[in-house]
């Protein structure tokens, strides 16, 4: 729609996670080392939190590239979605680790075939890192469930290991007394915080090169103060509303975002001006 209009090569602003357009602030930086490092720990368990839009699935996506290069000491598992029984838990961790088996296996047999194929992971000195995604719509016995799987006894320290992505709402499921050995099992915990105001520049500055655009200043400083205002710093709502006013700017034949563009994406979109009101009313206290 616009990409040629702006010299651009590709969409800056899409809501599909992207590693390509991964920005190594302070704060997202931080969580991917520690928890890269971690990986390389004794812990079972490691968790990473943040509101809704913070980047949590970037970051997973991100960590799951860079071990894509280690292999022979690496095996991985992805559950994007894990509202999953016990059973539906245990099947999706088989397909992810692409375990053979033999058709129609009840529970227990498919557990079995689980527990062996972990086992055999870790003869051949390799670790299963598990990813659950969005992990706060868990059900308690389903955790439970993953709990149990990282005790299976080897010749190598924790053959599983567990990375919990979720949102505020994993803190308060895992003080569940059913999940309290989970809760002590945690050797990483990071909260991915909403970027600051030169986080938001910083921020829409890398996607605008990262798609391609290499001409001056394309956002204006009141422009990102607006944006800033309008998303509170949340990376989602940085890109609906830059989306939304590089599409009111293509629309007027216009190249350079101001706060007028920014304001209109706010009207538009009611998580915008809800958090600005939410700011508006803070700072009045």
């Amino acid at each position: 729609m616009y990409i040629q209009h702006f010299g651009l090569a590709q969409y800056p602003f899409s809501l599909t996670p992207n590693t390509r357009y991964f920005l190594k602030l302070p704060s997202h930086q931080q969580a991917f080392d520690l928890l890269i490092a971690a990986l390389d720990g004794e812990s079972s368990f490691a968790k990473i939190t943040g509101e809704v839009g913070t980047g949590k699935t970037m970051l997973c996506r991100k960590v799951l590239n860079s071990l894509e290069f280690h292999k022979n000491r690496f095996v991985t598992a992805y559950i994007p979605h894990p509202i999953l029984s016990e059973e539906g838990m245990v099947r999706a961790i088989v397909e992810e680790l692409s375990i053979e088996r033999e058709s129609n296996l009840s529970y227990y047999e498919l557990l079995k075939v689980l527990t062996e194929a972990i086992v055999n992971f870790s003869r051949e000195d390799k670790r299963v890192i598990l990813f659950i995604d969005e992990a706060q719509a868990m059900p308690e016995e389903t955790l439970a469930t993953v709990n149990l799987l990282t005790n299976i006894e080897t010749q190598n320290p924790n053959p599983l290991q567990v990375v919990l992505f979720g949102q505020p709402e994993l803190d308060e499921l895992l003080e569940r007394p059913m999940l309290d050995k989970i809760k002590r099992d945690l050797a990483f915990s990071f909260v991915l915080p909403a970027l600051d105001r030169d986080g938001v520049e910083a921020y829409v500055a890398h996607r605008l090169r990262k798609a391609g655009y290499s001409g001056p200043h394309m956002f204006t400083k009141k422009a990102v103060n607006l944006l800033y205002d309008g998303s509170q710093g949340i990376p989602r709502l940085i890109n609906v509303l830059s989306h939304k006013a590089l599409m009111v700017a293509f629309g007027k034949g216009e190249q350079v975002i101001d706060e007028q563009y920014i304001g209109d994406a706010i009207k538009d979109t009611e998580s915008a001006r809800q958090k600005q009101s939410f700011a508006a009313r803070l700072l009045k206290k």
